[in-house]
This record gives structure tokens, C-alpha cells and sequence, in this order.
């Protein structure tokens, strides 16, 4: 029991943290959450340890729990390693045809074929978060899919401080309609060349907006 509520208050944090919810630099309030998530301190601590590896959070003896800082220096080596590793996940994805998840990658698409792109950023960006996800997931390698989810976290949170600023992201729902349909379709090829573009283009709109 403990183990699952640890997971549920893990996965909020985190997407709190992604999301800026929790803003960079922000204390993080123990008994408020405990109360707030209904859940003991044991859990809520084994969820901010797994955070810290993640370097979403960070604690000092003493002070406590803060949430990290966004470092946009680190934008460079975080997308070296995406760019190894994400034609990677794409690859085995569509090699599998979308695997275990291909129904909910069916959906997702169908979803994002009728965003305008008019849609709040925020539902944008966690749209973002579900596909990378479900190409993770359908590469049916969790040491990928933990490495490229805790990658993704960090590249979005950049993105976050960047967002209001980018002129448009149609360009990105596109990338992720042709990436999904590759994956559907059993293209590994086309699919490992699209995930590489796209992170390349994700990189060069945000430091065109630095």
C-alpha cells in the first residue's frame, strides 16, 4: 500500500514540477502535502527521493526540499542524449507497430489531428508529454523509457520558461501527428529520422527565443 501511494504522490509531484505548478526554487511544504494528497510522511519522502534523482527537487540538510533551479545550460547536453537515444525508442516503436499501447497511440493521434494549435499552451505541452510517453512505453525497453521520461522532464521544463515566447507550435503537432502515424505504420526508418528532426527543431526554437 505504501509503495502505491508513494507512486500516486510521485507522479503528481512530478508533473506539478514539469509543469511549473511548483515554481523553480520553491520550498517544498511536507505537512501541506501530506495533508493535501491524504497520504503519510514515509511515502511522500520515498516520492521526493525518486525526484531527487530525477533532479526535479533537491534537499539540503536543515532547509529541507526545494524544487531545482531550470538550468538552461544544461538544454545542450540534455538534447546530445536525446538525440542518441530518442530515434532509438522511435525505432523499436515502430518496429513493434506501437506494441502493447497501439490503441492508445490510435487515440492520441486522433486527438492531436484536431488540435488547431488555438489550444491553451498548457494542454499543448501536456499533449507533448503523452506522446513522448507512448513511444517510450511502446519500445517495450524500461531502462529507455526511464532514462528518455526523466530526459523529456527536464527538456520541458525549459521549454516552459520559453513558451510564451515561441511564435507558433503548429510546426510541433505536425512533427507529432507524421512521428505517430511512422510508428502505426511499422516505418522504424522514417520513424527514428522524424524523433531525431524533432528534437533537433525543438532544440533550435528554444535558443532562438534565449
Amino acid at each position: 500500500m505504501s509503495e502505491s501511494l508513494s507512486d500516486r504522490a510521485y507522479q503528481i509531484l512530478r508533473d506539478r514540477l514539469i509543469m511549473m505548478d511548483i515554481a523553480p526554487g520553491e520550498p517544498i511544504n511536507e505537512a501541506q502535502l501530506v495533508q493535501e494528497l491524504n497520504i503519510g510522511r514515509t511515502p511522500l519522502r520515498e516520492a521526493l527521493k525518486r525526484l531527487e534523482v530525477d533532479h526535479l527537487v533537491h534537499s539540503y540538510p536543515r532547509r529541507g526540499t526545494f524544487a531545482t533551479r531550470v538550468d538552461i545550460t544544461e538544454l545542450a547536453a540534455i538534447t546530445e542524449v536525446r538525440l542518441a537515444l530518442e530515434p532509438l525508442a522511435a525505432d523499436r516503436a515502430a518496429a513493434l507497430g506501437g506494441g502493447h499501447v497501439r490503441g492508445e497511440i490510435e487515440q492520441t493521434l486522433h486527438t492531436i489531428s484536431h488540435l488547431t494549435g488555438e489550444e491553451t499552451r498548457r494542454s499543448l505541452m501536456e499533449n507533448d508529454l503523452a506522446v513522448h510517453r507512448l513511444i517510450y512505453q511502446a519500445a517495450a525497453n524500461h531502462h529507455l523509457e526511464e532514462t528518455l521520461i526523466r530526459l523529456d522532464n527536464l527538456a520541458t521544463r525549459i521549454w516552459c520558461l520559453t513558451l510564451d515566447r515561441l511564435p507558433s507550435i503548429d510546426a510541433h503537432i505536425s512533427e507529432h501527428q507524421a512521428l505517430l502515424k511512422a510508428v502505426l505504420d511499422h516505418s522504424p526508418e522514417t520513424a527514428s529520422t522524424l524523433a531525431r528532426d524533432h528534437i533537433a527543431s525543438f532544440e533550435s526554437s528554444v535558443r532562438a527565443v534565449l
